[in-house]
């Protein structure tokens, strides 16, 4: 069954996204000049071009603004996720949806917010409920992917358990980058933490079989 179609958006919907994106860059440029907690909302909503109340039709907080970076991200490979084949395995789609996003610097902002959050406490908040949303948008996806199988009965406790070990793998992957690299946004490291992501989907579809603990691996003796 071919994936379904990309929907066009309106002229009102595409205003819409260049306002939340505008805001989300003049947010991540204070961020990077001036350093988590040293800006507020008037300064982002100056920078964008925009009024405060503006601001606040579509974000709650400057944390929030930062978050639409992880939020980004996300949306971007549930919508790859998506126009997958109807018929592909679940976690086969996952995997290829991050392989879609080929270029290491689209990883770069995600990247970026999620080393910057290691040191401040309400940005990691606001990042944690961006993968958090993720997972219900999974759940969502999933569900959809089952009702287009005629006959097929939607097992809930496998949407919940399957999304929920996605979001965990996919965070398990910034762990270890941020361990390895240390927040580096070089294109060495991008393309490292862009590897842990699809390899965490690899250990997920193979119910982590090849590194299960019981099994000693070649180099241990």
């Amino acid at each position: 069954m071919a994936p379904p179609s990309r929907p066009e958006l309106s002229r009102r919907e595409q205003n819409k996204a260049a306002t939340r994106q505008a805001i989300t860059d003049a947010a991540m440029n204070l961020l990077r000049t001036r350093g988590p907690g040293h800006f507020t909302v008037e300064d982002i909503a100056d920078v964008a071009g925009i009024s405060r109340r503006t601001f606040f039709n579509y974000f709650g907080s400057t944390e929030a603004a930062l978050a639409s970076v992880t939020h980004a991200f996300l949306d971007n490979a549930l919508q790859q996720f998506r126009l997958r084949p109807a018929d592909e395995p679940i976690l086969e789609s996952a995997r290829a949806a991050l392989v879609e996003l080929a270029d290491p610097m689209t990883v770069a902002p995600v990247a970026e917010i999620y080393s910057l959050g290691q040191t401040n406490p309400q940005l990691s908040r606001s990042e944690l409920e961006a993968w958090d949303h993720c997972t219900e948008q999974i759940i969502d996806a999933a569900r959809g992917r089952f009702a287009q199988g005629a006959g097929t009965e939607i097992d809930e406790l496998y949407l919940r358990a399957l999304a929920g070990s996605v979001i965990s793998c996919g965070k398990a992957a910034m762990d270890v980058w941020f361990a390895r690299c240390g927040g580096d946004l070089g294109p060495d490291s991008l393309s490292v933490l862009r590897q842990l992501l699809i390899d965490s989907m690899g250990l997920l579809g193979s119910g982590f079989a090849s590194h299960s603990p019981a099994t000693p691996s070649p180099d241990r003796h």
